[in-house]
């Protein structure tokens, strides 16, 4: 099996002076889960190359056991260094399509025209979709083939307004994950703050936080299998 994972290529965070990208955890949790299950993985981004991590990632209080891995392994740190550009991927060549989070992916790929087109693309092929924290944000301007939402009538979730409050980002990011779904026609549902969460609406698969990127990385191997 052969999963696609697509990360930001963004580093800055609105017009704070301060810089983000994706979330460490969110990556490097899910790239083991597919790893360890035999499955090839292959990078892309938008700009291609090195994608910017969020600094606030890498503190202590938000390290795991696949970030630790992460950090002692060359080999997974040189291909993240060397993502492959977004347009020039095929969705032909991939079972399955997961997106990190962090806030990075509001700014770049939610408007992205190369991950609509692929996002589009697997889901008509009815291939899972991944995204976990704020990556369903990514979805805000993909629609179905009647040009009617991708997530209007599904059931999703994402990062919270109650958990973007927390972190005192709300007036920062340049929408809310949570009412975009909303307002896009999603039944949105949410766990607590801060635990693992999934939802599941046949092949789009979303988690709502960090805690929950390995839960959405197990529930597509499960549907590949």
């Amino acid at each position: 099996m052969h999963v696609l994972m697509i990360l930001t290529s963004h580093d800055k965070l609105g017009d704070t002076g301060l810089k983000t990208g994706f979330w460490l955890e969110e990556f490097a949790s899910p790239f083991y889960c597919f790893k360890d299950q035999g499955f090839e993985v292959t990078l892309a981004s938008p700009a291609g190359g090195q994608p910017p991590l969020d600094p606030n990632s890498e503190q202590a209080d938000f390290q795991t056991t696949a970030t630790e891995r992460f950090n002692q392994d060359s080999k997974a740190k040189q291909q993240l260094a060397t993502t492959l550009v977004l347009a020039d991927i095929n969705p032909n060549d991939y079972d399955a399509i997961f997106y990190p989070g962090g806030h990075g992916p509001l700014w770049d790929l939610t408007n992205d025209a190369n991950s609509i087109a692929l996002i589009q693309a697997f889901h008509q092929a009815n291939k899972p979709v991944g995204l976990v924290c704020h990556a369903p944000g990514v979805l805000k301007n993909v629609n179905n083939a009647d040009g009617t939402p991708l997530v209007a009538g599904k059931q999703v979730t994402g990062f919270s307004n109650s958990e973007e409050a927390a972190v005192q980002l709300t007036d920062i990011v340049p929408f809310l994950v949570e009412d975009m779904l909303q307002q896009n026609g999603a039944h949105f549902s949410k766990g607590e703050d801060w635990s693992s969460y999934l939802v599941v609406d046949g092949k789009l698969i979303t988690g709502q936080n960090p805690a929950s990127s390995a839960a959405v990385a197990n529930e597509i191997i499960k549907q590949l299998s």
